[in-house]
């Protein structure tokens, strides 16, 4: 297993450098906004490397699971392509929405669907017919909670190698060579990605990789249920959830769509405390991320989840008013 990590680092080393390379040429470049981070053109579409990497050498070794998994594997590919279109010429929020819920319902067919919520506060939680409407949420959710948070150099890499970090290890104790081999191969390929992307980064990984990432940890989070407690999962993969609940509170409570677009993200407000320093902000993040993580793997399987997500929602709503201190702080129209 340590060998095909290892091609998957190189092969994603290779690749994201050939993009950097052709990008300019077929109009892969990121132009500055007012919100952005960034202040030069930068070529985007780095997901491509990291995918390409992982898809090519995943059969490889484990040609067992491609057979096993073939709708999951398809659905991660659906998403992949609509990321790719996205990032040469701008898809419609709309198509993109539609081709995750697509893969979402796919998912089903290799049974990866939240059936139950464990037990809340001594009473089994089972959804019933609800299950596939909640998969589809959720996977659709976090999918695009990922993609928002990629706001800053090497901060989507770094939170996602984190949460992936602790679903290999879930998926390694239990023996499920499924979520061990899909974990650690995205890990060794964005492991390669950060070396382009770190700041200053020369190269974005795109919606052909945040919504791919997104999607995959989607996966990875339900496959996980199988051992521990949903509540577990909310804070191994907090801070994407914490972020876009967060924002969407200020906005609706602000009288503003929750969709509207602004700098009043979890990373734009670090950025701004530590003084514009990216670097202290996304390390800042993963520390926080891997904190959120390590706690979620302390919850036992058979915990009472009804105490844990009152613990978890407490924690949204702190995280909301600390936040909405910093920002009057900053004197920023959030």
């Amino acid at each position: 297993m340590i060998l095909e990590f290892l091609l998957i680092f190189i092969g994603a080393l290779v690749m994201i450098g050939l993009v950097r390379s052709y990008a300019p040429k077929i109009g892969l470049i990121d132009i500055p906004n007012d919100r952005s981070a960034h202040t030069r053109h930068t070529p985007r579409g780095a997901g491509v490397g990291f995918y390409l990497s992982s898809a090519l050498i995943i059969p490889l070794f484990h040609f067992d699971l491609i057979l096993a998994y073939k709708w999951t594997f398809l659905a991660v590919f659906l998403v992949f392509v609509v990321g790719v279109l996205d990032d040469h010429h701008d898809t419609s929020p709309k198509t993109k929405f539609i081709v995750i819920i697509i893969g979402a319902f796919l998912l089903s067919f290799d049974h990866i669907i939240i059936d139950k919520l464990g037990t809340v506060f001594g009473i089994p939680v089972s959804l019933g017919w609800f299950a596939l409407p909640f998969t589809l949420f959720a996977v659709t959710g976090f999918t695009n909670a990922l993609n928002l948070i990629d706001g800053l150099d090497g901060l989507a890499a770094t939170i996602s190698i984190v949460i992936l970090g602790s679903f290999m290890a879930v998926g390694y104790l239990n023996e499920d060579m499924f979520m061990t081999v899909i974990a650690g191969s995205f890990i060794a390929a964005l492991a390669a990605f950060l070396v382009f992307n770190w700041h200053p980064a020369s190269i974005f990984m795109g919606d052909s990789g945040s919504l791919t990432l997104g999607f995959v940890i989607s996966v990875l989070a339900i496959k996980s249920l199988a051992y521990i407690p949903v509540v577990s999962v909310l804070f191994v993969a907090a801070l994407p959830i914490l972020d876009t609940l967060v924002v969407m509170m200020r906005r609706k409570l602000n009288g503003r769509s929750i969709f509207s677009a602004d700098k009043c993200h979890i990373h734009h407000i670090l950025k701004r405390f530590f003084e514009k320093n990216i670097r202290k902000t996304v390390l800042c993040l993963g520390a926080l991320q891997l904190l959120y993580s390590f706690l979620g793997l302390q919850i036992d399987k058979g915990a009472d989840e009804g105490f844990l997500l009152i613990l978890f929602v407490l924690n949204v709503i702190v995280v909301y008013f600390l936040l909405g201190r910093m920002v009057k702080k900053q004197q920023c129209n959030c």
